[in-house]
């Protein structure tokens, strides 16, 4: 493990900021249609219930990381194996994100630039920054909460000012009933973004103070939470359900229709920065936990070195998963969500929980 610790205030900035990351880019819930917004809100208490998990398995073990406990709980083959699997995991969700907002910059800012600059140049300041380690990431963090915040009550005090909302948009409240609500949960937003808050197993054991990282956790799920459920509510209310799950990136076509007075317009470049911080702490947490765990599974001193390497391993995927970016979409609402999200942020975690209570519970008698 790297030699470092954290406080829960910065785990609770970097849990929130991470968890809104890719989840403000993308029409998030829209199968719900206009209940988007409610299948957010099971998503967050689904999220909740996965935290509790995977704050169980750090507290049987929790001055290890888990590419040791998973073999300590399955034996050395097996636990191996499983790290090996979950270091993959991070790295390809890291290079799905670093698509998504390479694929947003070339639509929105710099549609005459290749695909391969604008995702190297974004990825080289996310390798510096895990090159500095936890601490860093974490101080950065806290700057960009500043930054984020301040741009989310910005934007949404413009767009009631400008008075594009239209409540009708959102009625009527579960017109199919919950069912559609149901399914949107158990297939897209319990995994994305709450579920990904997997990722963070990786920097538990870096806490300084264990007992306050529960409230922490709590805290930054709900709140980032509450603030995707208005998001995805306002955009439903100026865009409509129809436009919204057919935009690519419905929350900077809803900044773009903001007209304030009839001189100020065009705020989508302004709001482009609130994304990509969301963006950059996303893919710099997946990256950080695949390095993390690479150098604490094959014994490297300097986990560091991995760094660069494994970054051109994220540059090359970013490319090469899929021909389009309506491709890639609709591979990480399908395919990803069940034969990867479903299995490594759910069904894993539950089962080595029991065979930690079990083996725990052993012990305890022996005692």
């Amino acid at each position: 493990m790297e030699n470092a610790k954290i406080n829960a205030m910065q785990l609770f900035v970097l849990i929130f900021l991470f968890e809104l990351g890719s989840a403000l880019l993308i029409p998030l819930g829209t199968d719900a249609k206009q209940d988007a917004w409610l299948a957010i809100l099971t998503g967050m208490a689904g999220g909740v219930f996965l935290f509790y998990i995977y704050l169980r398995l750090y507290k049987y073990y929790p001055d290890i990381l888990p590419t040791e406990y998973m073999q300590i709980l399955l034996g050395k083959i097996f636990g191996k194996i499983l790290a090996c699997i979950y270091i993959i995991y991070f790295l390809y969700i890291s290079a799905r994100v670093l698509r998504d907002f390479g694929e947003m910059l070339l639509t929105f800012a710099y549609e005459e630039t290749p695909l391969f600059i604008v995702n190297a140049l974004l990825l080289l300041t996310i390798v510096y920054t895990v090159h500095k380690g936890i601490e860093v990431i974490a101080r950065t963090g806290e700057l960009l909460f500043v930054v984020q915040y301040f741009l989310a009550v910005a934007g949404f005090i413009l767009v009631i000012v400008s008075g594009l909302i239209d409540i009708k948009n959102l009625k009527p409240v579960l017109e199919s009933g919950v069912m559609p609500v149901v399914k949107t949960f158990l297939k897209e937003t319990w995994y994305i973004p709450f579920g990904e808050v997997v990722a963070f197993i990786m920097i538990f054991p870096y806490i300084n103070r264990p007992k306050k990282l529960k409230k922490a956790g709590i805290a930054a799920i709900v709140l980032s939470g509450v603030n995707l459920v208005i998001t995805m509510a306002i955009n439903i209310a100026v865009l409509g359900v129809d436009l919204t799950s057919r935009s690519q990136f419905p929350l900077l076509n809803t900044i773009q229709a903001i007209q304030v007075a009839e001189f100020l317009e065009r705020l989508d470049v302004f709001f482009m920065i609130a994304l990509i911080v969301g963006g950059f702490i996303k893919i710099t947490i997946y990256f950080y936990a695949a390095v993390t765990g690479v150098s604490n599974l094959f014994h490297v001193k300097k986990a560091s070195k991995l760094a660069y390497p494994l970054g051109i391993v994220v540059l090359i995927l970013s490319l090469s998963i899929a021909s389009s970016y309506t491709e890639h979409i609709q591979e990480g609402l399908t395919l990803v969500s069940l034969y990867m999200h479903l299995p490594l942020q759910v069904i894993i975690p539950i089962l080595l929980l029991i065979i930690a209570f079990f083996k725990n519970k052993n012990k305890e008698r022996s005692m």
